[in-house]
């Protein structure tokens, strides 16, 4: 037993050390290049074939002190960017001296004469950066942290809101004035967290069109931008808005092409449903709200370009057309179709490659001769597949990219270990 158990022994001693070479040659293909850092060998970037925008996504809480616009501004000139996308208008407030709206609370501690759009602007212009108004449309609330302020139009006009369609028929009943009306309306986002960012305002009221547009005039006039971008000019969602003004205005503009029986037996049974012309012409109220978002938009794209008719109109978008056209009552086609924008930045902040360059090639198709700047999710991938990303956009035609975000692109995480993807994106981009 114990001669048969050396013989076994000596055997697979014999066994591993001819096979020791080979695994001295096979193991370097085993020592893959780190996903976090760039590597030697990784695949170079051909540089772009004509001037392109190296543009960052700059949230709100940047723009709290005058040290973080500074030290922003600094890191995207050391980082190679040509545009600031920055967040002047989060959530129905103001990151700029505004007589419209309250000043963002997020600048509290500052004071008073503390102007960040100024400050982004005189900087940024310093270092040849341009720089671009981004303003929420019609997300005006996150439900976590209401307004503190009174002044914030949710509690002055609580009747701006939009209305899923689960609670329509309820809240046609109570006065929006209430606080039950206000407390059911929070109540349900809260409950439906994960698929709603917080409290919209409608399209359909015509106040809160004027207020918009007041918003973006105001702007355009008092500020030296290069450019304006829309965000958040959409529906949440298929479920909104069923709010009182806007079925009432759908009511009253599809009358006008009712014969007179169909027209009396809706009206019959609009008291006990007060849905029923929403939901019997379900494809037209689609249209009616999509339009309600173009006619903004057109009405946005033209008094600003009266204002100053260099600026540089832009939007964010959702990149699957398909759902932004019918979901969110988004149709940034028609939009690019009627020169209502320069620029489209489709949101495919997606890590997937082939979905990417399908949303980009969509893009790219129906720019109909305007710019597309792509938006890469940098919060979603390492470097490297931004890069891969960069280089796809480029060969589709793209006129450059925007990086969501530099918030997310300062901070160490899983994907930005050492808190640096601005700088070695830039090392990549440079070779």
């Amino acid at each position: 037993m114990r001669r048969s158990t050396g013989i076994i022994f000596c055997y697979i001693l014999l066994l591993l050390m001819a096979l020791l070479p080979a695994q001295k040659i096979a193991a370097p293909s085993q020592v893959y290049p780190s996903p976090f850092s760039l590597s030697s060998k990784q695949k170079p970037v051909d540089p772009p074939q004509k001037p392109e925008v190296r543009a960052l996504w700059v949230v709100r809480h940047t723009l709290t002190s005058p040290d973080s616009v500074i030290n922003m501004v600094r890191r995207a000139k050391e980082s190679g960017f040509t545009d600031l996308i920055v967040q002047v208008r989060g959530r129905g407030d103001a990151f700029y001296s505004s007589k419209i709206e309250p000043r963002a609370e997020d600048l509290a501690t500052q004071p008073s004469d503390f102007d960040p759009l100024s400050l982004v602007i005189r900087e940024a212009h310093r270092e040849g950066i341009k720089v671009h108004a981004w303003i929420n449309i019609f997300l005006v609330a996150n439900i976590e942290s209401l307004p503190k302020s009174r002044d914030h139009l949710i509690y002055r006009h609580p009747e701006w809101l939009m209305v899923p369609k689960s609670i329509a028929s309820e809240l046609s009943a109570i006065d929006p004035n209430s606080p039950e009306y206000f407390n059911k309306l929070v109540e349900f986002v809260k409950n439906n967290r994960e698929e709603l960012e917080g409290l919209f305002a409608s399209p359909a009221h015509p106040d809160v069109i004027e207020n918009i547009l007041s918003i973006w005039k105001d702007i355009a006039a008092r500020y030296d931008v290069d450019g304006m971008h829309f965000d958040y000019v959409r529906y949440p969602n298929s479920q909104y808005d069923y709010s009182r003004k806007s079925l009432d205005r759908f009511k009253t503009e599809l009358e006008k092409g009712l014969d007179p029986e169909n027209k009396e037996f809706l009206e019959a049974r609009l008291n006990e449903d007060p849905l029923i012309y929403a939901n019997t012409f379900p494809e037209k109220y689609a249209q009616f709200q999509r339009r309600q978002v173009s006619d903004l938009v057109g009405r946005i794209y033209k008094s600003v370009k009266k204002i100053r008719p260099q600026a540089i109109i832009s939007a964010a978008v959702f990149a699957n057309d398909e759902d932004a056209y019918r979901s969110r009552f988004q149709d940034w086609k028609l939009w690019l179709d009627r020169g209502w924008l320069d620029v489209v930045c489709p949101m495919a902040y997606t890590p997937d490659t082939e979905i990417f360059r399908k949303q980009i090639t969509s893009a790219v198709g129906a720019s109909m001769g305007k710019k597309v700047w792509s938006g890469i999710g940098a919060y979603r991938q390492p470097v490297e597949s931004a890069l891969e990303k960069i280089q796809i956009a480029r060969d589709l035609g793209a006129g450059g990219f925007i990086l969501f975000s530099y918030d997310s692109s300062i901070k160490v995480s899983d994907l930005n270990p050492q808190g640096d993807y601005l700088e070695k994106m830039n090392g990549a981009l440079k070779k």
